[in-house]
């Protein structure tokens, strides 16, 4: 019980925070804390994470049924469950509305790589789920593809979901992801993003693995991954509407074994300046103004 309880002052906590920061606006969002394989406490639905109190706190099992607690459990509860039951090594789950990282979900832009080091090392590659009403299994089912990989998901048209060791680890992985969304915005309405090299980028990866954070890009699978190119997740862009459109491709990163993947063409050179965060589609233009000139020529 005296376990329950600081974990229930720590989910208060961290919902102060999430309020704080403005990622949860009037009573969005919810927390979660898995205390073991059976009991999971959870935010109530329809109260501000900014003013939370332990007794607000409820206790469901790991199918979504209410245990105790005086106010009704989060509607959004099943994604939460589902993440634990397909990561046994996380105790806990943060789902939010940060504003940065919400824009990207909105717009289903994929997250740009090989930017910041420290997005490198803490996040990799974020994923964008498929969209689904939120509230049923459905919705908890788009996070299967996904879970396993990374530790922090955009919710298409939604918002962010992150999970962790604790309820603090869990919210670090969104504070991250927003944070950097809203220096992307920033450094693009300044002119450009620069990348950073396919050495300087295995690099961080190594450092990476030091540390002992696990990135799939280090995985034997993925030795022939483009490192900047959002390979680890490209298979779902189609099934949850993602494209690239402000911001566009990085130089092509190659993988350990010093090939170049198929799957994911390079920005040609003459075409890179452009590409530094314009969204426009180089080769097109480049036929575009090809075919003016051919006409011009025929013309005299």
């Amino acid at each position: 019980m005296e376990n329950a309880f600081k974990r229930k002052q720590q989910i208060c906590e961290i919902g102060q925070r999430v309020y704080n920061k403005g990622f949860a606006a009037a009573n969005d969002g919810n927390i979660t804390y898995r205390l073991n394989e059976h009991e999971v406490l959870c935010t109530p639905t329809m109260h501000s994470k900014g003013f939370l109190k332990p007794e607000d706190i409820c206790l469901i099992d790991m199918e979504g049924n209410q245990i105790a607690g005086q106010k009704k459990r989060s509607s959004e509860a099943l994604l939460h469950l589902q993440i634990y039951k397909e990561r046994p090594d996380i105790n806990s789950v943060v789902h939010c509305h940060p504003p940065h990282a919400t824009a990207f979900a909105i717009a289903r832009e994929p997250i740009p790589q090989c930017v910041l080091p420290e997005v490198e090392v803490f996040l990799g590659d974020v994923p964008i789920s498929q969209y689904e009403t939120p509230g049923g299994q459905a919705f908890a089912d788009t996070i299967i593809p996904l879970v396993k990989k990374t530790n922090v998901v955009i919710l298409a048209n939604h918002g962010t979901v992150s999970w962790g060791e604790d309820v603090e680890r869990a919210y670090w992985w969104t504070e991250i992801l927003d944070a950097y969304c809203r220096m992307l915005m920033l450094a693009k309405s300044i002119g450009r993003v620069n990348y950073l090299s396919a050495d300087h980028t295995r690099e961080l990866l190594d450092l990476k693995e030091k540390w002992g954070f696990t990135d799939p890009r280090n995985e034997q699978e993925m030795e022939n991954c483009d490192l900047c190119g959002n390979d680890v997740f490209r298979d779902s862009w189609n099934v949850a509407g993602v494209e690239r459109s402000a911001f566009a491709a990085p130089p092509q990163a190659i993988g350990r074994n010093g090939t170049a993947p198929a799957s994911s063409p390079s920005v040609q050179p003459a075409a890179r300046v452009a590409s530094l965060g314009t969204g426009v589609d180089e080769q097109h233009l480049v036929d575009l103004i090809t075919d003016k000139v051919m006409a011009a020529i025929k013309g005299k």
